[in-house]
């Protein structure tokens, strides 16, 4: 639409109308026509009073709002809100924090990092554009605590610059195109193989760096290798395009996030790389549309984000 907001400033404005926020969703939920969430009916009703729809056909729940089935769900925090942080968090290059969250929109932290955690699923895109191909780095990097950091007694057991207590993070970037990732056990040959079968095209020119677990790997694939002992480029083999990405999410993860749970990492993950394969050809409102049209069939529980069962959650 026409009058729709490009850029954050313009979006507080625009969603501050309920009736913009559901028509808004609506539009990208039922381009044509509303459908019942639980039958399938197209025989609906709305009743204007409540914002809410009703389905003319018999049956349990035949109210429905536009939250049911998806990341909003059962969420007593207004649209406004929401569409509010999903902007940022889309488009903010380091991401956003929930402290950040909770005092720019006025909800506690605690909602603040539920939200934050249920916008994350809907950037999980992993299966879009199936497996790279073309020229693709390949490398891994190691995400926790810094040395310097550590109490004097675990820097006594683990060597400068050690690995040891860290999450392990695989990165496969197709140049020109998307970067996809996952968090892997350890960095020996079958995780690292494992990865670039399930996400790389046979016979793509792989790149990578001497780590002796990718040797042999050119059976498969056209592998070339740089030794960061000798330099950084030898004409166009290099990974610096995933160390960028590499640069790009520690960033994030080091002075936005601060602390990141390593049973949440897959999540931050999945952030980071929405915003990085979508940095070319998208501006703000794009990026934002994009979240919008991905948060139907999407749910995330208080008790699964936390691992708690049975306590609900607050937002």
């Amino acid at each position: 639409m026409a009058n729709e907001p490009k850029t954050l400033q313009e979006a507080i404005v625009y969603f501050a109308d309920a009736d913009n926020c559901l028509n808004y969703l609506a539009i990208r939920r039922w381009p044509t026509g509303v459908v019942c969430p639980r039958c399938g009916s197209k025989n609906i009703g709305f009743i204007k009073s409540r914002g809410l729809w009703q389905c003319k056909d018999r049956h349990p729940k035949a109210q429905f709002s536009i939250k049911v089935g998806t990341i909003f769900e059962d969420s007593a925090i207004k649209l406004d809100k929401w569409l509010c942080a999903m902007w940022m968090l889309a488009n903010c290059k380091n991401g956003i924090s929930s402290h950040e969250l909770a005092r720019t929109v006025g909800v506690t932290q605690k909602s603040g990092w539920f939200m934050l955690h249920r916008l994350r699923l809907a950037l999980q895109d992993k299966d879009s554009g199936g497996k790279l191909e073309g020229e693709v780095e390949v490398d891994e990097t190691f995400i926790g605590g810094k040395f310097r950091n550590m109490h004097k007694m675990r820097r006594r057991n683990t060597p400068r610059g050690g690995s040891t207590g860290k999450a392990v993070v695989m990165g496969m970037l197709e140049r020109k195109g998307r970067v996809k990732t996952r968090v892997i056990k350890n960095t020996r040959k079958p995780e690292l193989w494992t990865g670039i079968y399930e996400n790389v095209e046979t016979g793509t020119q792989l790149y990578t760096d001497e780590w002796s677990a990718y040797h042999g790997i050119d059976a498969e694939y056209q592998h070339s290798v740089i030794c960061h002992a000798e330099g950084y480029v030898k004409g166009q083999v290099h990974t610096n395009g995933i160390e960028n990405f590499w640069s790009c999410l520690k960033r994030s993860i080091g002075g936005t996030y601060v602390s990141v749970e390593p049973f949440h990492l897959f999540r931050y993950l999945d952030e980071q790389a929405f915003r990085y394969n979508n940095r070319r050809d998208m501006n703000d409102r794009d990026r934002f549309n994009a979240v919008a049209e991905n948060i139907v069939g999407k749910r995330l529980t208080y008790a699964e984000v936390t691992g708690k069962e049975g306590e609900t959650a607050t937002c």
